[in-house]
């Protein structure tokens, strides 16, 4: 099934004219004409709208090719901005994580159970990683004396 043909029928599954799931989505009818007509994929922003707005996954949407250079082009923005924020060395090593995680999701080995608690503790180490960094390295707020309002 093509990308057009998946927006169609998530959309008609969901019971909605085109005028309004761009009424909900913010993208044009006449875009969503193309998409669904004439199979036109749109950019990433829009495609991560759709997939909102009929409840899909965006690697649904998308067929495997495209979800794949989707998914290079954001390893390669996240990588960019590692490497702007912790050099070489935490690029490299943020890299290791990312191939390591996508071995092993890719692999087969985890059930679904296990990879949602992966996910979890994934997202649990970088929530007390960041509280950290910013307990650690934001600037302290100097407190003023009280004023003693009696004298």
């Amino acid at each position: 099934m093509t990308f057009g043909e998946k927006v169609k029928e998530a959309r008609l599954l969901k019971n909605l004219s085109q005028t309004e799931l761009a009424a909900i989505t913010g993208i044009s009818e006449r875009s969503l004409y193309t998409y669904e007509q004439l199979n036109t994929l749109p950019r990433k922003s829009n495609i991560k709208k759709l997939a909102d707005a009929l409840s899909v996954s965006v690697s649904y949407l998308v067929d495997d090719e495209e979800a794949d250079k989707q998914k290079n082009i954001e390893n390669e923005d996240f990588l960019d901005t590692v490497k702007d924020k912790f050099g070489y060395k935490g690029a490299k090593e943020a890299k290791d994580v990312l191939d390591r995680a996508g071995a092993l999701f890719a692999g087969g080995d985890l059930d679904d159970d296990a990879k949602e608690i992966f996910m979890q503790s994934l997202m649990q180490v970088y929530i007390s990683s960041k509280k950290e960094a910013s307990e650690k390295f934001s600037r302290k707020k100097k407190t003023k004396p009280p004023i003693d309002e009696s004298v």
